[in-house]
């Protein structure tokens, strides 16, 4: 088995909330929180946005969304969902046809806020829509298109206004016998969506998604969603995710997922834990890292490589990884596995050893839990 271990002390008790299915991805309850992000690609662009859903799926994205501004969007939705191999949600907003028409694609969620799609004849329309071809709903509430009058009765965007703004959503689709919704409620303030998400958490039993809208560029904006979102799942909030990086989304979903795990929530691939290097290291450790970082890619079984330049911490670190490596003298450097000092192999090897070894144990691992699933079953 993996050495990553759940200990008490590490662990998260989430909110308790309603599971909902977005196509066949379970989101809140006891379901895993799922990892989202949202094409950049003209979607009448059919054949260049079906190679960023499969692009985004295998980086790991568990839902991947796509803006449905027009009628001609629509009928390309109907093209991309038989050929990707996750769940498509529709960001919809104002034109209430283009949320039926999603439906009909084949979506299987709709991104609408009920409030901003016309009368409550149209809304009813929607809904009967997501029901009669088994869609799910996100209410998507932002800072920055909240509803004129809750601007004129708060002054201003603030966490009361965004809450009130997602409850009258709720009560739209409550009032019409539709319970298979998830809410989100972003900003891109990270104080003000946090505390609007836990406003939001505590008034309603909804599935939550989380997300810090215009989080800014790669670094800033991991920064930025790492440090309102990680705080927002460390009490428990979210159900499922969507880091918002003015970069490839492909890059959200790796984001995504180093959020995930570094709390735990979400295991995937391997977890590289290394160094920052120092005079004091016995090799490159800043190069070989993001060589393995490329070369390890491919692997999806949660494991643990140490890659540490010297025996300060090298040794300690690589007790708790599956694989490990510890630069030493020589242009040589320890080899550890399954937590224990192993052999040892030059510096010029390392790298394609360290790989061997990696693959090796996820196969293991693999084999393992397939085993385990066999006798379950």
């Amino acid at each position: 088995m993996s050495l990553h271990a759940i200990r008490p002390w590490r662990q998260i008790d989430r909110r308790p909330s309603r599971k909902i299915m977005v196509g066949d991805v379970p989101v809140g309850g006891d379901a895993p929180i799922s990892v989202q992000t949202m094409t950049n690609t003209v979607t009448t662009d059919v054949a260049g946005t079906i190679a960023q859903v499969n692009a985004c799926a295998e980086a790991g994205a568990d839902i991947v969304r796509i803006s449905v501004p027009d009628e001609a969007s629509s009928a390309a939705l109907k093209e991309i969902v038989p050929e990707v191999s996750v769940p498509i949600v529709a960001d919809i907003h104002f034109h209430y046809r283009r949320g039926i028409e999603a439906a009909e694609a084949g979506a299987a969620c709709l991104r609408i806020n009920p409030g901003n799609i016309g009368s409550a004849d149209r809304v009813k329309e929607v809904i009967a829509a997501a029901r009669d071809h088994g869609c799910s709903i996100r209410i998507g509430v932002n800072a920055g298109s909240l509803e004129k009058h809750l601007l004129e009765k708060y002054g201003e965007p603030c966490p009361e206004a965004m809450i009130e703004s997602g409850l009258d959503h709720i009560r739209i689709l409550q009032d019409n016998d539709f319970h298979e919704f998830k809410i989100s409620c972003k900003a891109s303030d990270v104080f003000l969506a946090a505390a609007a998400y836990q406003g939001l958490a505590e008034a309603t039993d909804a599935p939550i998604h989380l997300g810090i809208t215009e989080a800014g560029g790669l670094t800033s904006g991991t920064i930025k969603s790492a440090i309102g979102l990680g705080n927002l799942l460390w009490m428990g909030i979210g159900d499922t995710i969507r880091v918002s990086l003015s970069a490839d989304p492909v890059e959200e979903v790796k984001v995504g997922y180093e959020i995930l795990k570094s709390l735990g929530l979400r295991h995937r691939g391997v977890n590289i834990i290394s160094c920052p290097s120092c005079a004091r290291q016995g090799f490159d450790v800043i190069k070989t890292v993001e060589t393995l970082e490329k070369r390890l890619e491919h692997i999806k079984t949660p494991m643990s490589l140490s890659i540490i330049g010297c025996v300060v911490n090298g040794p300690g670190e690589a007790l708790m990884t599956d694989v490990g490596f510890t630069g030493g003298g020589n242009g040589n450097g320890m080899v550890y596995l399954a937590g224990k000092q192993s052999h040892r192999m030059s510096n010029e090897q390392m790298v394609d050893h360290i790989v061997e070894q990696v693959e090796a144990k996820a196969a293991a691992l693999e084999a393992e839990q397939a085993a385990e699933k066999t006798a379950a079953e």
